[in-house]
């Protein structure tokens, strides 16, 4: 569930290189601020475009491959469903650039926000549990979307979706209905000290600034319990998509029951190899009319853009712990497109298919 030094592999960066392309795919960049949700939100939008000769946003990273993308172009003439994306802890939402374009390719506005306090180079141990924060940035970009005349008329705000990976696969699941259980989770990590999520409460570190900072080890017992066990449903939302969903075994099974809009849960590894941190096959037979997936030789890391070349040295070199860039069995983009494939899969039977 957590990434630790990713903000290395997101920063590493040169500026955008302009040039002339003809891609199918449009991205924006938008901010987004309201006064029910007053954490200014840095949001990017992947779109259907039919513009050609945009000037295509290449910008350079020093670990990952980036899909190009016509920036700024005009958005295709139509109505189009709604996904919004939420990052997985220490990441950004560029992260899922990859599978953003596949899904705007397809017909889909894409949306997602950084998550202020759980994004790369602003994470801390403290704000990572506050699901409601996050569930609340993507409402608000729902609202945003929906009422700004640059992009209402192209919304369908019947088909609107959430696709979350790690906690941000917490994030689309409470979105959904589920509520996790305080409790739960402070035994959870008593039981199991060495998962990704519980290793970082306990860590004494953090992320400030793009600096890493030290912080006081977090203490699930002072979290906020009203606020944590809160229902932060969004009665908009029609279908949702969970890779890999972080707190997967503390949601109330009393929460699970009642969610009545398409679920699709995917875990990434093979049977036997998936961490008890995300493993959600119970999960999923929860819920009701909900479908499960699981992806062979591919691990957490496997959602995460192609690595290039070299990669996994550099990132060695420079102190990363986490295996980002190892080779979970197969080449990561033979991953991406099954993952694709699932997902896309997904969000058309459910967005598109009635209409």
């Amino acid at each position: 569930m957590r990434l630790t030094r990713l903000l290395l592999a997101f920063c590493l960066c040169t500026s955008a290189t302009p040039l002339l392309a003809a891609d199918p795919v449009g991205v924006r960049k938008i901010g987004v601020v309201s006064q029910d949700n007053p954490r200014p939100l840095a949001v990017t939008v992947w779109y259907p475009t039919a513009a050609a000769g945009a000037q295509s946003a290449t910008a350079q990273d020093r670990i990952f491959e980036i899909p190009s993308a016509s920036k700024d172009a005009e958005i295709r003439e139509g109505r189009f469903p709604l996904v919004l994306l939420s990052h997985g802890s220490g990441s950004r939402v560029e992260g899922m650039g990859w599978i953003a374009a596949e899904l705007a390719e397809a017909g889909f506005i894409v949306a997602g926000p950084n998550h202020p306090g759980t994004t790369s180079g602003d994470s801390t141990p403290a704000a990572t549990p506050k699901i409601w924060e996050r569930t609340g940035d993507i409402s608000a970009v729902i609202t945003a979307l929906s009422t700004d005349p640059q992009w209402k008329a192209s919304i369908d705000p019947a088909r609107i979706g959430v696709l979350g990976f790690s906690l941000g696969g917490t994030t689309v699941l409470e979105l959904a209905g589920a509520r996790a259980d305080l409790s739960g989770y402070i035994r959870y990590c008593a039981e199991h000290p060495d998962m990704m999520d519980c290793r970082w409460f306990a860590g004494g570190r953090g992320y400030a600034g793009g600096e890493q900072v030290a912080v006081e080890p977090l203490d699930l017992r002072i979290i906020d319990k009203t606020r944590f066990e809160q229902s932060n449903r969004d009665d908009r939302i029609a279908s949702v998509v969970a890779v890999d969903p972080g707190l997967a075994t503390v949601f109330t099974p009393e929460s699970l029951k009642t969610i009545d809009i398409p679920l699709t849960v995917i875990n990434l590894g093979s049977i036997g190899k998936i961490p008890v941190a995300v493993l959600a096959d119970k999960l999923a037979k929860e819920v009701p009319n909900a479908s499960y997936a699981q992806v062979d030789n591919s691990d957490h890391f496997s959602f995460l853009p192609v690595c290039k070349k070299g990669a996994a040295e550099f990132l060695k070199s420079v102190g990363e712990l986490d295996p980002i860039c190892d080779d979970a069995g197969r080449p990561r983009i033979d991953i991406h497109e099954e993952l694709a494939g699932l997902i896309t899969h997904a969000f058309e039977r459910t967005l598109k298919a009635s209409h």
